[in-house]
Formats: structure tokens, C-alpha cells, sequence
């Protein structure tokens, strides 16, 4: 029974709304990574592991950006902020992940494409371990680096309320404020007249008492009031990321399915030697693939690193987003463009219901738990393919 209270506690139904709304917003991030490791896998059958440190580049590319145009700490005093300053480091974060993508292809991946699988698998692996380790030679990494929150232009949040205080507890907590103002002008009077404040005349300390013990009446009366609302608090910064995530999606969805390199890139995911024999330029397509994917996950990058506060730069910046993104892929089902999308929010949702039960401690581990039990009961995830493959 204690047990059972304890938990029931933890999960605070005022906190739901707001926790539901944070994990749209981190599932909108990491669907935007998992695009780029399903659409890797959907077109060559390889798991990029050094799509993280993609993301991880994209963050700096953002910080970067941000110090040109005198957001550095050394000179953001009196630096002025606009919406452009935004698109510019969005745009050149999608523009470096894309080019960083591009290259690991050509150098990396694609000598090993005649190569078996597991030897692939080993390149990615070392390449990620490459630009975590080499990025510390050239990249600011100690102390880690962060985008300054003065470069938001839009700064604040929405406040909803969906269900507004007990009117009894309300009133009771404006009674007790009254209450408190007025011993609050007693104190201060008699304050003028003691000689020592510390250690007041007996009518002076019975007034000290009875205003400290009204305004331990008065927090406790609205916080008692506050518990009995529901509102909504949502950040402008994140209202941002998951609108920008739905444009981005949509386009990629136009793009793959309503355009000619859409075609051809399924084509290419289908069946890689007849698309080949049926004049695709292969190679082509394999680049546009680690273009948009690697862009994706720029921009993922960018928008978290300018819109989460307080998020610090390291090399290591997308190791644990990459394995969540990689978690979310396979649950929607690897290969899959909706599954990915299915699988970030999930990822995203599932995530900060652990933290809204009370095991932030563990939120990072819930992604390796979902790893396991989605190997065990549904390798293809919950859109692909029931078909089991070695990878």
C-alpha cells in the first residue's frame, strides 16, 4: 500500500498536459534524426552510426554561426537579435550536416559497398569514434560551449489554462494575502521604533510572529490553490522546433513521393541492382539520400541546441540523441519513412512519461529497454517488415 501510494503521488495529473506537450517537442527532434538512419538503411541496408556525430556538427555549425554574427560570449552584450540570424543557422546547420554526410559517403561508405555487411558496420562505427575524438583537436570542447539564449527572438511562452484553481481555495488564499499585507505594515512600522530588531520589544515579536507565521499560511494556501489548476506552459522556442519538424517532414514526404528523385530513390530502396539497370545513376541517389538525411538532422541539431536552454556543445553532443533516434528507426520499423516518424514521437512521448513518474534518473535508459523488448517481440518494428534480417 505504501508503494502503491508512493507511485500514485508521482504521477500528478496537473503535470500530464505539460509533460504530453514536452514529449511531442523531443519526439519531433528525434524523428528528424531517425529520417536520416531509416533512409540510410532503406537505400544501401546500413545502420550510419556516425549519424549522431552528423547531428553533433550541425550543433556546432549553429554556435558557430551564432558567434559571427557577436553572439560569443565575449560579445553578446548589447547584440541585437532577429528572426534571420534563426534562418541563417538553420540554413548553414542543414548546408554543413549535408556536406559532412556527403563526404563520409564517398570516403567512407562507399568503397565498402562490394564488402560485406559487418564490415560496413565496423566503418560507421569508426567513424563516429573518428569525429567524436578527432572533433576534440579542432572543435571548443572544455568548457563545453553553448548557443546564447539571447539569440532566440522569441523568447517567453503560451500559457493555457485548462482547468482553473478551486474558487474556495482561491478566495481562502486572496483572504490570507490581504491578512499578510496589513501585519506587513505593522512589522515594518514597528520597525522603526525597536531598537534592535533581532531581538524585539514583546508587542514587536508578537507582531513579527503573527506576520511570519500569515505568510507560511499564505504559501501553503496557494500552493494548495495552484495544485487544484491545470495549465499549460509551452514554449515559443518549442512551438518552433515542432512546427519547422512538420514543414521539413512534409517536404520530404513531397519530395519522396511526388518528384522524380523521390521515384528513383525508391527505386534504388527497392531493389538496388535493377534500378541500376534501369538507368538510375545509383551513386547519385545514394548522395541525395545522405544529403537529406544528414540535413535533417542539422537542422534537428540547430533547433535543439538554440531552443532547449542551457544544452552544452561537446563532442559527444549526439551520441545519446543518436542512439534514441537509431531506438526510435527500429521501433517504427527501420527502412520505414512513417515508422521513423511513429517511432521519434514514441521515443519522445515514452520518455518524458518516465520523468513524469518520477524516474528522471532512468529516462535515458528507457530507450535501450524498448530496444530490447522491440527485438524480442517485433524486429521489424511496428510498421515494417515482419521479415527478420542480419545486419
Amino acid at each position: 500500500m505504501v508503494l502503491g501510494s508512493g507511485l500514485l503521488a508521482a504521477f500528478e495529473l496537473q503535470t500530464l498536459p505539460e509533460q504530453l506537450v514536452n514529449g511531442l517537442q523531443y519526439g519531433a527532434v528525434y524523428a528528424l534524426m531517425a529520417l536520416g538512419y531509416t533512409m540510410v538503411y532503406g537505400v544501401l541496408r546500413l545502420i550510419n552510426f556516425a549519424h549522431g556525430e552528423i547531428y553533433m556538427l550541425g550543433a556546432y555549425t549553429a554556435l558557430f554561426v551564432s558567434w559571427a554574427f557577436g553572439f560569443s560570449p565575449a560579445q553578446e552584450l548589447g547584440t541585437q537579435t532577429n528572426v534571420w540570424i534563426i534562418i541563417a543557422m538553420l540554413a548553414a546547420s542543414m548546408a554543413v550536416s549535408a556536406l559532412f554526410g556527403v563526404i563520409i559517403e564517398r570516403f567512407a561508405y562507399r568503397p565498402m559497398r562490394s564488402q560485406p555487411r559487418i564490415a560496413a558496420l565496423i566503418t560507421a562505427i569508426g567513424v563516429s569514434l573518428l569525429l567524436q575524438y578527432g572533433g576534440q583537436l579542432f572543435l571548443p570542447n572544455s568548457p563545453a560551449p553553448n548557443v546564447s539564449q539571447r539569440v532566440n527572438p522569441f523568447p517567453g511562452a503560451y500559457s493555457f489554462t485548462l482547468k482553473a484553481a478551486d474558487p474556495e481555495l482561491t478566495a481562502k488564499a486572496e483572504s490570507q494575502q490581504q491578512e499578510l499585507k496589513r501585519l506587513e505594515g505593522l512589522w515594518t512600522a514597528q520597525q522603526i521604533k525597536e531598537k534592535d530588531t533581532y531581538n524585539p520589544s514583546p508587542e514587536g515579536k508578537a507582531i513579527r510572529d503573527a506576520f511570519f507565521n500569515t505568510r507560511a499560511t499564505y504559501d501553503k494556501a496557494v500552493a494548495d490553490a495552484r495544485a487544484t489548476a491545470i495549465t499549460v506552459g509551452i514554449s515559443k522556442g518549442y512551438v518552433i522546433i515542432f512546427v519547422v519538424t512538420l514543414v521539413l517532414m512534409a517536404a520530404l514526404r513531397h519530395l519522396v513521393l511526388f518528384t522524380k528523385a523521390g521515384r528513383a530513390m525508391r527505386a534504388v530502396s527497392h531493389d538496388f541492382d535493377s534500378a541500376s539497370l534501369m538507368g538510375i545513376n545509383v551513386n547519385k541517389i545514394v548522395t541525395l539520400t545522405f544529403v537529406i538525411g544528414s540535413s535533417l538532422a542539422g537542422a534537428a541539431a540547430m533547433l535543439s541546441a538554440t531552443f532547449q536552454a542551457g544544452i552544452k556543445i561537446d563532442t559527444f553532443f549526439g551520441l545519446l540523441p543518436g542512439v534514441k533516434a537509431f531506438v526510435a528507426a527500429v521501433l517504427g520499423g527501420i527502412g520505414n519513412i512513417p515508422g521513423a516518424v511513429l517511432g521519434g514521437f514514441l521515443m519522445g512521448l515514452t520518455e518524458t512519461m518516465v520523468v513524469w513518474g518520477g524516474g528522471s534518473d532512468y529516462k535515458d535508459a528507457v530507450a535501450f529497454v524498448i530496444l530490447i523488448l522491440v527485438l524480442l517481440v517485433r524486429p521489424g518494428g511496428l510498421l515494417g517488415s515482419a521479415k527478420v534480417e542480419k545486419v
